[in-house]
């Protein structure tokens, strides 16, 4: 079981800012240092409400080009990459590009989005946002494998569409869909390499997911066996956070030696991936997310 974290790219409410390109970057070479497997982006514009306000984050993309070139052993992706803002037959040329440039480590992680004020502010149409991935996997999955499509479609055209040069791995990189209601879920079982469902806690909190996901696969005649799943997982450190016990609903937490018997749970239950979104996003945090991964595979071994 592979197991990676999250590196925050939003504003962060105790700096007051986002992290700079160089602490983003310090954040991934530490990850790799401490044996994590994985890194992940997440993919927005902003998010804002009217309690808050307005919170900013870096463009994903940027980031993850310039930390496909700056490691050297982990896999790195968008957790996921929004549909809606980019063109897909682009998006998979992305692909192929951060691909190339990490020497093939790159997993595309993509979803139908959600967060409603960045279409607005950005001016992306929120409607029918499930009926336009639903064309864009059909350029997208196509263009990762083979490298070419042609197809049109009521949202999107990709005519006699080629992508060259390609990935450095046949087949491209992997394509990972993000993925809860049942829709969705039908359509992961029909084009994904790997499922994704966030935000889980303790073990147990991925029972109806996977139930879901079982059934969806049934329904598109899908042997689950073929379907690898992945969990966003969100783990807390009150002690790091001053945090109240009514806070830590959701929320992972506990020692070193439990999260690290938590992973191994996790493995039983047959988790191909574990991604971590850590509270606080900090090297201490990072740093003990790894002690308990260190232990698991020790205990592991043994």
């Amino acid at each position: 079981m592979k197991i990676g974290a999250v590196i925050m790219l939003v504003e962060l409410r105790d700096l007051k800012r986002a992290l700079t390109f160089s602490e983003i970057q310090a954040t991934a070479l530490q990850c790799e240092e401490l044996g994590l497997d994985s890194i992940w982006i997440y993919d927005h514009l902003l998010y804002r409400n009217k309690k808050t306000g307005t919170t900013g984050i870096w463009e994903g993309w940027s980031m993850l080009a310039a930390l496909a070139a700056c490691t050297k052993k982990v896999e790195l992706g968008p957790l996921v990459a929004c549909n809606s803002f980019r063109n897909p037959a682009l998006l998979a040329k992305m692909a192929h590009t951060v691909d190339e440039i990490s020497g093939g480590r790159l997993v595309l992680g993509v979803g139908a989005g959600w967060n409603q004020p960045e279409y607005d502010a950005f001016g992306i149409p929120f409607d029918h946002r499930v009926d336009r991935f639903e064309e864009a996997l059909q350029i997208i999955r196509p263009l990762l494998k083979d490298g070419h499509v042609d197809f049109a479609g009521k949202y999107y055209t990709a005519r006699d569409c080629e992508i060259t040069p390609r990935s450095p791995r046949p087949g491209g990189p992997p394509l990972m869909i993000g993925a809860s209601r049942p829709r969705m879920l039908r359509l992961t079982a029909q084009y994904a390499d790997l499922y994704n469902v966030c935000y889980m806690s303790i073990p147990r909190s991925t029972v109806a997911p996977l139930r879901a996901l079982r059934k969806a696969c049934k329904e598109v005649g899908r042997d689950p066996a073929s379907l690898p799943y992945t969990f966003l997982i969100s783990l807390a450190y009150p002690d790091l956070l001053d945090w109240n016990q009514s806070k830590k609903r959701g929320y992972l937490s506990g020692s070193v030696e439990e999260i690290a018997g938590v992973l191994a749970e996790y493995e039983a239950l047959g988790a191909a991936h574990l991604m971590f979104h850590l509270l606080p996003s900090t090297a201490t945090a990072y740093a003990r997310l790894a002690e308990a991964v260190r232990l698991y595979r020790k205990n592991r071994a043994a």
